[in-house]
């Protein structure tokens, strides 16, 4: 077996209208399908984050807490690359969103900041 990439990131929320605004208008994200599952009382929202990646944003009544530090045991955090890490941070921060102090991988040598979604969830700008 050979991947040739990822193809989705499913991410469960707690205030779907919450996060439907926040990956849509804050991170711009575009909205390839939304659905509403009544048997599961549940939304679906289909984005697009490149050519052949998407996020798929769930809404499940009480979904359980989960850690989201991102050192936490199991998935670490998402990271989406960016050209201008700078561009990208002021752009954010105009928005309201909090952002960690702009980081450099000693093994790279590329610049990256973390922040989070409105349930805590870790993101990154790695830049590339």
């Amino acid at each position: 077996m050979q991947v040739k990439h990822i193809h989705h990131v499913a991410v469960i929320c707690s205030d779907y209208a919450r996060s439907k605004h926040f990956y849509t208008e804050i991170l711009g994200f575009p909205i390839i399908r939304e659905t509403y599952r009544a048997e599961r009382q549940s939304y679906k929202l289909d984005l697009q984050v490149s050519a052949t990646e998407a996020i798929e944003l769930f809404s499940f009544p009480d979904p359980p807490a989960r850690p989201s530090r991102p050192e936490a045991c199991g998935l670490r955090h998402l990271a989406f690359a960016v050209a201008d890490l700078e561009a990208a941070v002021q752009d954010l921060a105009a928005k309201g969103v909090v952002l960690e102090a702009i980081r450099l991988d000693e093994l790279t040598g590329k610049r990256f900041v973390f922040f989070q979604d409105p349930d805590g969830l870790p993101l990154e700008l790695y830049e590339d």
